[in-house]
């Protein structure tokens, strides 16, 4: 795929500007959106991949379509596991909804910067060395294996813990802080005469830096479908543009996707194993088969593309049924103990008719003793 210069300029243009006007008008309005504005906006992003998907299909063919399809789901994905740390992060530091947003788009920014810089280093990296493939493949799988360790028999309740990194923890100890939000979307205010960070500032840090870590085996595995710097920046682009959207639709709903990590790590150790068949199709390593390459069938991106759609769809299901199985053996439980959690009453239903009964009745014999006080005065 050959993209042109001006291709690049106009495209990464465009990027700026929308992140520009994006920024501007958060930090000038900053608000809680809406369930419709959220909605709107997010299928205005999905709308506009899928316009772009369509777009390398009509001028690039079904295969570079199929990789950018692939690698976009893919990067949607790993990115909302992303969610579930952002939402620990602003929890931690009382962030008010109202600048949530604004925090979001700026980490998303520089976690873009970040993304892009290693892009350009993988890609460089992938057309000088082959076997570079080995590499990113061990290390999916290795991260694979990792993270189903991490899920399997894991209890809630360690969701909580997060850990400030080493150029958090450097910020917070050289800077002086305030930790009131009266600078709002401010990165410095003066307090008492001296200029200090805001919590804004260390949050936007927290949130591109934890996402930079994120990358690390998102970029490898987005390789592992295509190897075209240019669609592979675009997925993350398109990615990353939703996510904020994704970050106030679904907030507690996330809860529910129980088998993400374990759908996650699957599907790091597919794409794994696609690379290291890659890199044995490529091989030119000379202690591996005398530097010759390996003839084996290496998968075919409508196999990844069936493959990455499959994986995320049963994680998907099978997390609600389990969540929602979960649920109701919850109200069950709490009918002997008290009364049903009301989110749980009001995602199931169920206990909605029985709280409604009970008020009735409770209604009832009010009136019935009215009634009796009433006969016994007359």
């Amino acid at each position: 795929m050959t993209v042109p210069t001006w291709v690049w300029i106009l495209t990464m243009a465009l990027v700026a500007v929308f992140f520009a006007f994006d920024l501007l008008v958060l930090g000038r309005r900053p608000h809680e959106p809406s369930r419709r504005e959220v909605s709107l906006a997010l299928t205005g992003y999905v709308g506009a991949a899928i316009l772009f998907g369509l777009g390398v299909l009509f001028f690039e063919g079904g295969q570079l379509a199929g990789e950018f399809f692939a690698g976009w789901l893919t990067e949607y994905s790993l990115s909302i596991d992303n969610l579930f740390i952002f939402l620990i992060i602003m929890a931690k530091f009382g962030v008010p909804r109202k600048y949530q947003q604004y925090a979001l788009m700026v980490g998303i920014v520089m976690a873009l910067v970040m993304r892009a810089i290693f892009i350009l280093v993988g890609a460089a990296a992938i057309e000088r060395w082959s076997w570079v493939f080995y590499i990113f493949g061990v290390f999916l799988i290795y991260t694979a294996v990792k993270l189903a360790k991490e899920n399997i028999g894991h209890d809630d309740a360690d969701d909580d813990d997060f850990q400030e990194n080493a150029l958090l923890k450097f910020i917070e100890r050289r800077f002086p802080l305030t930790q009131s939000w009266d600078g709002g979307t401010k990165l410095r205010v003066v307090e008492a005469g001296k200029t200090v960070l805001t919590p804004m500032a260390i949050v936007i840090v927290a949130l591109g830096t934890t996402d930079l870590l994120f990358a690390l085996d998102s970029i490898p595995a987005i390789f592992g479908l295509t190897q075209e710097p240019y669609l592979v920046l675009m997925a993350n682009v398109f990615a990353l543009m939703g996510l904020r959207q994704l970050y106030f639709l679904l907030g507690d709903l996330l809860k529910r996707l129980v088998y993400l990590g374990i759908g996650l790590a699957v599907l790091l150790a597919f794409i794994g194993v696609k690379l290291i068949i890659h890199a044995l199709h490529e091989n030119n390593l000379s202690f591996i088969n005398g530097g010759e390459p390996f003839h084996v069938w290496d998968i075919p991106i409508w196999f990844s593309l069936g493959a990455i759609v499959v994986i995320l769809g049963v994680t998907a299901v099978a997390s609600l049924i389990k969540s929602g199985r979960d649920a109701r053996a919850a109200v069950r439980a709490g009918g002997d103990d008290g009364a049903p959690d009301l989110g749980e009453v009001s995602l199931l239903g169920e206990g909605h008719e029985h709280r409604a009964g009970g008020e009735r009745g409770a209604d009832r014999e009010g009136r019935d003793g009215r009634d009796e006080e009433s006969e016994g005065r007359g």
